[in-house]
C-alpha cells in the first residue's frame, strides 16, 4: 500500500471515532435530561434499504411505535400511535406546524394551499375547505357517485343477462 492510502485510511478511522464520540456524548448528555423515543434509524439505513423504503418505515412502525430516525443535519420523530397522532392534529395543533423547511418543499407544488401553509394562512384555508368536508356535502357527492356506480352495474348484469352469459360475484376482502 502507498502512502497516500494509509493516511486516507487513518483519517477515515479517526473521524469515524471522532464522530461516533461526538454522538454518544451527545446522546448521554440529553437522555439525562429528557426521555427519547428510541432511534429507529439511521438516513444511512434509509438508503441501504431504499429498493424497498416503504416496508422499511412499515416494519419501524410496528416495530417501535414512536421512533427517531437520526440525520446528519436534522434527526426526525415518526409516529403511529393514535394518541400521539390526536394530540398532533387537534389538542394541541398549534404546536405542531409545517415550518418553513416543508413549505419551501410543498409550495412549487402545494402552492399557498391548506397542506403547504400555518398559522394564519392556514386558518383561512381551512375555513374555505370546510364546506367541501362538510356532512351534506360527502352525502350529496357520495349519492352521485354510487348512483353512476350503480347505472355501471345494472348495465353489466343487463348485458350478461341478455347474452346468458354467467357472471361470478365475489367479495374481495
Amino acid at each position: 500500500m502507498d502512502l497516500c492510502t494509509i493516511a486516507f485510511t487513518a483519517f477515515a478511522i479517526i473521524l469515524f471515532l471522532f464522530t461516533f464520540k461526538v454522538l454518544a456524548t451527545s446522546l448521554n448528555k440529553n437522555q439525562r435530561k429528557y426521555k427519547y423515543h428510541p432511534v429507529g434509524g439511521t438516513v444511512f439505513n434509509q438508503l441501504l434499504n431504499f429498493s424497498r423504503l416503504h416496508d422499511y418505515m412499515t416494519d419501524l412502525a410496528r416495530k417501535y411505535r414512536t421512533y427517531r430516525l437520526l440525520g446528519p443535519l436534522r434527526n426526525e420523530i415518526y409516529t403511529s400511535e393514535p394518541a400521539n397522532i390526536e394530540y398532533i392534529l387537534k389538542t394541541n395543533f398549534e404546536n405542531y406546524g409545517k415550518g418553513q423547511y416543508n413549505y419551501i418543499i410543498l409550495k412549487d407544488l402545494l402552492g399557498d394551499g391548506i397542506f403547504a401553509v400555518d398559522g394564519e394562512k392556514w386558518r383561512q384555508q381551512r375555513k374555505v375547505s370546510s364546506y367541501e368536508f362538510s356532512t351534506r356535502f360527502l352525502r350529496d357527492f357520495s349519492s352521485v357517485v354510487f348512483r353512476e356506480n350503480v347505472a355501471k352495474l345494472v348495465r353489466i348484469l343487463s348485458e350478461a343477462a341478455n347474452s346468458n352469459q354467467i357472471i361470478d360475484i365475489q367479495v374481495s376482502s
